[in-house]
Parts: structure tokens; sequence; C-alpha cells
């Protein structure tokens, strides 16, 4: 049976894991940052928790970071998410042919002002979507992401990231055969939440 002070010691360790939570969503909310550990890990460090044991999941900080906006941001926030699908539905509509998805914080309806639309694109050749872009004359930078495919394995994709009237776009090229099977979520290790431009007009509809 545990000790007075086990139990003592394992509320404090939730109360820590809840600060580190609040503190990681209040600096990806303020400050920008977009990666979970980065945003988890400077958190722990201002708050002077070294011990992983206290880390909260990144599914507590997406929690905490809902709140915070529902306190900190209930005025501008509906608004700004609204304008950001309002931006996705133009975008997938552009790149129609490469069967686009929604993903990320615009569709989860945590996105603020540092948040790009971020849209999966399919197709074997990525060329075909620079063409594209390149035939529009719309700058874009090209990088690599890593993403995880299944709990065993990774791969990179190409991802070309766009600035558009104001609003930043981050769309990863995918093989055609991808869509059938989306990679693992950075929050919870299942299948990544997409949506079809159909399934984001009923989202913008609702």
């Amino acid at each position: 049976m545990p000790s007075h002070g086990d139990h003592i010691s394992a509320r404090g360790r939730s109360e820590l894991r809840r600060r580190i939570a609040v503190e990681a969503a209040r600096l990806m909310s303020e400050s920008g940052i977009r990666d979970f550990a980065a945003a988890k890990r400077k958190a722990a460090e201002r708050l002077g928790a070294f011990d992983d044991g206290s880390l909260p999941k990144n599914s507590e900080i997406e929690d905490a970071l809902r709140e915070h906006q529902r306190l900190f941001q209930a005025d501008e926030h509906p608004a700004h998410l609204r304008a950001l699908r309002e931006a996705a539905r133009e975008a997938m509509e552009f790149f129609a042919r490469f069967e686009p998805r929604l993903v990320g914080a615009v569709l989860e309806g945590t996105a603020d002002r540092h948040s790009a639309v971020c849209l999966h694109v399919f197709s074997d050749t990525p060329e075909e979507v620079m063409l594209l872009l390149d035939e529009q004359g719309i700058a874009y930078t090209e990088n690599q992401r890593r993403l995880r495919t299944s709990r065993t394995e990774q791969a990179e994709f190409p991802v070309l990231q766009v600035m558009q009237n104001g609003t930043a776009f981050d769309l990863t090229i995918l093989p055609c055969d991808a869509i059938r099977q989306a990679p693992l979520d950075r929050v919870e290790e299942k299948p990544m939440r997409r949506a079809s431009l159909a399934a984001l007009d009923e989202l913008l509809a609702s």
C-alpha cells in the first residue's frame, strides 16, 4: 500500500504535468512554437522540471491550448479560424487535381495567428505540383518532412511552403496510394485526421 508521502508525490507530479501543459500551450499560442516536443521542453525548463515522468502527453497540451484560446482569445479566435478555413477551401479548389486533404490545426480548430494552412496533396510525381505553382507564378520554398507511416516506419516527403495574401500554406506531397492510409498523428499514435473539400464545406456550414 502506498504511503501518504507517495500519495502527495503522485499528486504533486500530476499538478506539475498540468502546469507544464498550460505553459507549453501558452508558448505555442503566443510565441508561435509549432512543435509539441519543443514547447514541452521549453515549458519544463521554465518551471524547473527535469523529470521526464512529469512531462505531459501531446494530447494534454492540445487540450490546454484549446482552453487557452477559449479564455484569452474568445473574441478573435473564431473569426480567425474561419478565415483560415476559407483560405484552405480556396487552396483545395486550386489543387483539386491532386485530391487535397486538410490536416492540422486549421482542421482541429486550434489554429492561431502563427498557424499555416496544412494540406496533404497526392502525386507520384511531386514536380507536377511544383509545375502548377510555377505556371501561376506562385513562389514557394521546398523542404522535406519526416512522417510516421506506421508505428515502426518513417519516411521523408517533399514539402512546399507558400505565402499568399498574408496566409502561410504548408503542402506535403504524398504518393497517390497514401490517400488510403494517413500518416500517424503527432498528438496521438493513430492515423492523422484529414478532411476532403466536401468535409470542409460541411465544417464551414456548421
